[in-house]
């Protein structure tokens, strides 16, 4: 079965799509005493020490100065609206309440606050990237919600983009798994290789060309694990396990500079003697090796 409850594929709100064609949807939301608005400062939000999402009354956002229109995120199960914001400065926040970013918080939210802060923050950095036509050059405007950016001058349409990225633990034929290292890691770190899907390319064939030009090991069979968002600023992980059809290992020596084979024995004993450390559970990459794994991983401190 592919892998459930992945940290940041968990988003419990409505998208209500059929409400963003609404010209007064905004006006609307900020109007009703009810909607809630999660505030973003350089990719960062607020959450308490629970930890839960810090979110705002409208009302009470109002004076702040910004660096977005609103972006309509959803609706709850209450018919409660959710907007998102950017702001230029942080605002006062109660006692207990810090600013913190989506890899340090996004496995500790609940369900509803990992859904708003991944949509958020992919939404906030395609605008902030994105003011300007592809087409004819001209300016922009925000319609729908945030959903969509009109051209004013040839009304030529954009929406948010979004990158397929591969990501894949590599099984060889011994049951061993194969993981790499970036040269700009601290010294240690390991994880799953990975690489953006290229115009024309199948997943699959995405899989066995990443993990032949990184690695230089060849891979056969391909099977589909799971997906989540991860706002790079806007990539989609899709997760895979390759069957390895070699051993030998050649590094790129760009994208990854060391590369190994690890039985299970193997990686318990590097990780415990602190010559290992694996991804954080945020990310897409531990619950792959979880899943070669078998489950958790002992005297693992849940990575970086």
């Amino acid at each position: 079965m592919p892998l459930e409850r992945l940290a940041l594929s968990r988003s419990t709100l409505d998208r209500a799509a059929a409400r963003r064609s609404d010209p007064q949807l905004i006006e609307t939301l900020l109007a009703d005493p009810r909607t809630l608005v999660a505030l973003f400062h350089e990719g960062e939000t607020a959450v308490s020490a629970q930890p839960t999402l810090q979110l705002w009354a409208a009302n009470s956002v109002s004076g702040l100065k910004t660096e977005s229109p609103y972006f309509f995120l959803g609706v709850d199960g209450e018919g409660r609206g959710y907007l998102a914001l950017s702001i230029a400065e942080r605002p006062p926040t109660p006692e207990g309440v810090r600013w913190a970013s989506l890899r340090e918080m996004g496995a500790l939210l609940d369900d509803t606050g990992a859904g708003i802060f991944t949509t958020a923050v992919a939404l906030i950095a395609w605008h902030r990237f994105h003011t300007h036509c592809a087409n004819c050059g001209a300016g922009t405007d925000v319609v729908q919600g945030g959903w969509v950016r009109l051209c004013p001058v040839c009304n030529r349409e954009h929406y948010p983009r979004t990158d397929p990225a591969v990501i894949m633990t590599v099984v060889g034929a011994d049951d061993r798994v194969l993981l790499g290292r970036q040269a700009a890691w601290p010294e240690h770190r390991y994880s799953t290789l990975a690489g953006f899907v290229e115009p024309g390319e199948s997943l699959e064939d995405a899989v066995r060309r990443e993990v032949a030009e990184e690695s230089g090991v060849v891979v056969g069979a391909v099977q589909y694990r799971g997906s989540q968002p991860w706002p790079f600023p806007s990539s989609l992980m899709l997760g895979f396990r390759g069957e390895a059809l070699s051993t030998e290992i050649r590094v790129d020596e760009v994208e990854i500079d060391d590369a190994r084979w690890w039985s299970r024995e193997e990686l318990q004993a590097d990780i415990k003697a602190g010559n290992l450390v694996l991804p954080p559970a945020v990310s897409i990459a531990r619950r792959l090796i979880e899943d070669w794994f078998g489950g958790p991983i002992p005297d693992d401190p849940a990575g970086w």
